[in-house]
């Protein structure tokens, strides 16, 4: 029987990342920078990260993450990998190491946008986080994405005054960042 014909279709759904998996996770980052990322710090990440060396990457942070509460969630849907977050503690220096986490990464790939996976996404990272022990989590966001700003807010998500400016590391393109917050103990 085929997966189109099964009268038990494996549902969309979120679940903690396979080292497998690791390939799908690099060729949908590697499609979401253009969409995410001003055209020339895009056409750099392209030109100087190879797909073959992003999984590897990302197979060790699945199967030897960096830290105990490093967590790489992915998306599925249509029985397969649709989008993918990162969760872990926050690494900013106002950050609490036990009570503030972090969601690092996280994208939907363009064609399975609009279709609740991100929704789905979003309230995993916070289970995750909070199953890790965190209460509060934050977010690091580009200051002209108001789709995924307006995303959170509706979310309960809300900007803390907090801003920064990332880059090349030749310093020729500048990419401003607001970060947002939220409480994630139970209600």
């Amino acid at each position: 029987m085929t997966a189109h014909s099964d009268p038990h279709p494996i549902a969309d759904s979120v679940r903690l990342a396979l080292p497998a998996e690791a390939a799908a996770i690099a060729a949908i980052q590697r499609r979401s920078w253009p969409e995410r990322l001003p055209e020339p710090v895009s056409e750099q990440l392209l030109g100087q990260a190879d797909l073959e060396q992003m999984a590897e990457l990302w197979e060790q942070a699945i199967s030897r993450p960096p830290q105990a509460r490093y967590r790489v969630l992915v998306a599925i849907g249509n029985e397969q990998l649709v989008g993918f977050a990162t969760t872990t503690p926050s690494p900013d220096t106002d950050a609490h190491p036990q009570t503030d986490g972090a969601i690092d990464e996280f994208v939907i790939d363009r064609p399975a946008q609009r279709q609740g996976h991100g929704s789905r996404l979003l309230n995993a990272c916070a289970d995750t986080l909070r199953a890790d022990g965190f209460t509060h989590a934050r977010w690091w966001l580009v200051s002209t994405d108001d789709i995924t700003r307006r995303f959170l807010q509706e979310a309960g998500w809300a900007p803390d005054g907090a801003h920064r400016e990332i880059g090349t590391e030749d310093g020729s393109h500048r990419i401003k960042q607001i970060r947002l917050h939220t409480d994630i103990t139970e209600s």
